[in-house]
């Protein structure tokens, strides 16, 4: 594996039920052989309540080389497709100021993802959009996902995700993660980002 450090495995019920988790807390999750796919976004916006639901329970947990920054990474399939998925540090900009955003733009620099999944907040789009465009003139390919699209509408905002898509030119999907809320939406347009890549 790439990475170095004490990698532990999480399971995200109860510490009582990890602590009993005895042998398996040796197994890990290796995601360096599958397709790659990144969750990249600042804090606080369901980036993790994502990557959860896309793994399922049983993450590996690692410091990334070097640092004391923890990243996530779990397997998920999706379609026909078993994809690595790893939940980054949060991250503002694509020119790193914390050690934390330092070690997103290494991942996503070195990590040759096959996909990366920037995820906001809906309700605060506008200071969000600067980094999906950075991320796009990168040149990585790009799914943009607008959570937390309850508390968005709850305020009156409207979001016109066609029209955003078309301004874009990338896959924009609303969810409300924490209900489970458009993830299937995320998962088809997830499947046709790799046929099309294939």
């Amino acid at each position: 594996m790439k990475n170095t450090g004490t990698a532990i495995l999480r399971n995200k019920k109860s510490a009582a039920d990890r602590e009993g988790a005895g042998c398996h807390a040796q197994v890990q999750q290796s995601v360096d052989h599958l397709p790659k796919i990144l969750l990249v976004g600042t804090p606080n916006v369901g980036k993790s309540v994502i990557f959860n639901k896309l793994t399922g329970a049983y993450v590996t947990v690692s410091n990334y080389p070097g640092t004391t920054v923890e990243v996530s990474k779990g397997r998920g399939r999706i379609g026909d497709t078993v994809y690595g998925i790893i939940d980054t540090p949060g991250m503002y900009s694509m020119m790193p100021i914390t050690e934390e955003e330092r070690v997103t733009r290494d991942l996503l620099l070195t990590e040759d993802p096959d996909l990366v999944i920037h995820v906001t907040d809906a309700k605060n789009l506008e200071r969000m959009l600067p980094m999906t465009l950075q991320l796009c003139e990168s040149g990585l390919p790009v799914i943009l996902v607008l959570n937390v699209m309850d508390e968005a509408e709850s305020l009156g905002l409207e979001i016109n995700v066609r029209k955003l898509e078309s301004l874009l030119g990338i896959p924009v999907v609303p969810t409300v993660a924490a209900a489970n809320k458009g993830l299937d939406k995320l998962k088809e347009r997830i499947r046709e980002y790799g046929k099309s890549a294939a």
